[in-house]
């Protein structure tokens, strides 16, 4: 547990801020569209539910992230 805690803490590196701010975005506008006041079709609905999922991953997988040394493959 204490590894997540580190890792998550850690500096992310800039291409991986850009992937949480993308998939930040993609889940607000996948939220937004699930609970807007007016009617819209199964199709749209589906597919915002599809944009929050995978935006709410997308962010978690890039706040994981962190730079730092690469650990050498086993021989």
């Amino acid at each position: 547990m204490k590894e997540i805690i580190e890792r998550v803490q850690a500096p992310t590196p800039k291409f991986f801020k850009k992937i949480r701010t993308i998939g930040l975005t993609l889940g607000a506008i996948g939220g937004a569209l699930l609970t807007a006041p007016i009617t819209l079709p199964p199709t749209v609905l589906s597919i915002a539910g599809y944009l929050a999922t995978a935006g709410i991953m997308a962010s978690a997988v890039a706040t994981a992230a962190k730079e730092g040394q690469e650990k050498e493959p086993n021989p």
